[in-house]
């Protein structure tokens, strides 16, 4: 199976930990900035400074992105992230959450997504499809 190009991803580094943002699967759900907001900060820029905690504090934090557009990487220490369970939840109002072991596919056989997790669009809206782009929020969606 053909692979498709290479999407954009930031990695923002401290000498323990590589966080890795994948803009195209975010929807935005701001657990980031919620849970970690010395680290994750929407309005500045770099909006991510992994240096503001340790490398278990923002595991945890990227371990709470329902999208898997956030991920980290270590390069000192063990990890503390567990492996996850397989499952697809329709969130409330929003988007299709798999979680463990996703690998999404188009109708060619283009390997679009692999990864731990993923949000898929479920209110037909996104202009990012199958991700979810957060329009449910703006569209009436009340699934």
């Amino acid at each position: 199976m053909a692979r498709v190009g290479k999407p954009l991803v930031k990695e923002y580094a401290t000498d323990e930990v590589v966080v890795e943002w994948e803009p195209r699967l975010c929807i935005h759900s701001g657990n980031c900035s919620r849970l970690s907001p010395k680290v994750f900060d929407r309005d500045r820029r770099p909006w991510v400074k992994a240096d503001e905690a340790s490398a278990d504090e923002i595991e945890r934090t990227v371990a709470q992105c329902p999208s898997g557009a956030l991920r980290t990487r270590r390069l000192k220490g063990v990890s503390v992230k567990p492996r996850q369970r397989f499952e697809i939840c329709a969130s409330a109002g929003g988007p299709l959450l798999v979680t463990g072991g996703v690998r999404i596919v188009d109708a060619e056989g283009n390997v679009l997504h692999e990864g731990e997790q993923a949000a898929l669009c479920r209110c037909g809206g996104s202009s990012n499809k199958p991700f979810c782009d957060g329009t449910h929020r703006t569209n009436g969606f009340e699934g």
